[in-house]
């Protein structure tokens, strides 16, 4: 059921890649950004954040245009080169802790508004079309929309094989990551995964923003001949092999009420136990961990509390909005409300605790992550988690393969 296309990739050449692939900069301090654009010229940053010390001061048109215009020099200077092939391409990320492969193609927008591939989480109609505007003018893109599909072991034989060859380029980053790509032109294999997939229905694991910002820009240019913009750059990657973490939650304040009459309101729904200076991190669903005045919390809901009727309401993070976050802190808008942050599960508890201590914030609260099947199950019944529910890895570095639109 599921369309992919292979598509002619502008990559670095072998002897750059190490020094032209970037994380994304909103990933940077100012201090690491500032270090990468005065010392590496061959930085993708300089593609992304052209004229970054004065960007403030620029129109959002002018500085895409400028961003178009660093890259074209990056393909004049053979910093970037176009494959002369269509092709699809593996690519694995070895981290210190895990290994990620999947497969780069172009994935039909028709199939995502269609919903044969499915999402799971809401749009902002602003940063969509900031996207949007951002692909018009670049003409380009370089950050694939990450989709799971189901375990196949027909794939993960063919990728198993494929990968024993040498790699089109292998490097490593600062972060002690392992990067390996290879290309796939050989147009029988790339017919034999083509058949495979159609079989598939595809899920958006990260992306949701970028998905419809393309499947815009597509329906706003459907007269148009050019065809590239019909298809997604697209990372599918076996459910099997994705790191779903937890967002937690940092609360600025108790909503008036005191430290006292909070844990009482709190009671209502959940077993607390005060662990004092213990740590303490939930193991399971529907439990929580909580850290106000100096001591750590286990909050376990009530078993009269557990009548879900939808996977949406079993879901941790929408429990704990509807439970306390809303009726108690007042937090209607998850993702504009000034009192509230997030903080990925990929950062230590005690990050969070020392983030509490210095004032800004009063409680902070920790989730167990959901997992694919939840994600999946949402995605078929056409729900929306709440926002920040979810921080999925892998993530792609910008400037391995671009897609030109």
């Amino acid at each position: 059921m599921a369309k992919i296309i292979p598509f002619k990739a502008v990559r670095p050449t072998r002897d750059k890649v190490c020094l032209v692939t970037c994380r994304s900069y909103e990933e940077y301090a100012p201090a690491e950004l500032a270090a990468q654009l005065d010392f590496n010229p061959l930085s993708f940053l300089h593609v992304i954040k052209p004229a970054y010390t004065n960007q403030e001061k620029v129109s959002f048109e002018k500085r895409y245009r400028q961003v178009h215009q660093k890259y074209q020099d990056f393909k004049s200077e053979n910093i970037l080169v176009k494959d002369e092939k269509p092709a699809i391409y593996i690519h694995k990320i070895v981290t210190k802790n895990q290994s990620f492969t999947g497969i780069i193609v172009g994935t039909s927008i028709d199939d995502y508004r269609n919903n044969i591939i499915k999402k799971h989480e809401e749009t902002l109609a602003f940063r969509v079309r900031v996207l949007k505007e951002y692909m018009q003018y670049s003409e380009f893109n370089t950050e694939p929309v990450l989709m799971t599909y189901a375990n196949n072991k027909n794939i993960e034989n063919w990728i198993f094989e494929r990968t024993q060859k040498l790699a089109d380029f292998e490097f490593s980053t600062t972060k002690k990551e392992i990067n390996y790509l290879w290309k796939i032109d050989d147009a029988i294999e790339i017919d034999w995964i083509q058949n495979i997939l159609k079989t598939e229905n595809l899920y958006i694991a990260d992306g949701h923003h970028r998905s419809e910002a393309v499947q815009l820009l597509a329906q706003e240019n459907e007269n148009t001949k050019n065809t590239s913009q019909d298809y997604l750059l697209s990372y599918l990657i076996s459910e099997n092999n994705v790191k779903v973490y937890e967002y937690n939650r940092l609360i600025k304040d108790l909503n008036g009420m005191t430290k006292e009459a909070f844990l009482k309101e709190v009671s209502v729904n959940y077993l607390i136990e005060n662990k004092k200076q213990l740590p303490f991190q939930p193991t399971e669903k529907h439990q929580f961990g909580m850290y106000l005045d100096n001591e750590f919390y286990s909050l376990v809901l009530r078993n009269e509390k557990q009548d879900f009727k939808t996977v949406l309401e079993s879901l941790d993070a929408q429990i704990l909005y509807k439970t306390i976050l809303s009726p108690l802190l007042s937090i209607k808008d998850l993702r504009n409300d000034e009192r509230i942050e997030y903080m990925s599960g990929k950062q230590s508890i005690l990050e969070l605790k020392t983030i509490v201590d210095e004032g800004e914030f009063e409680v902070g609260f920790f989730l167990f992550p959901s997992n694919i099947e939840e994600i999946k199950a949402l995605a078929d019944a056409n729900l929306i988690m709440p926002p920040k529910s979810t921080y999925i890895e892998p993530k792609f570095r910008s400037g391995i393969v671009i897609y030109e639109f």
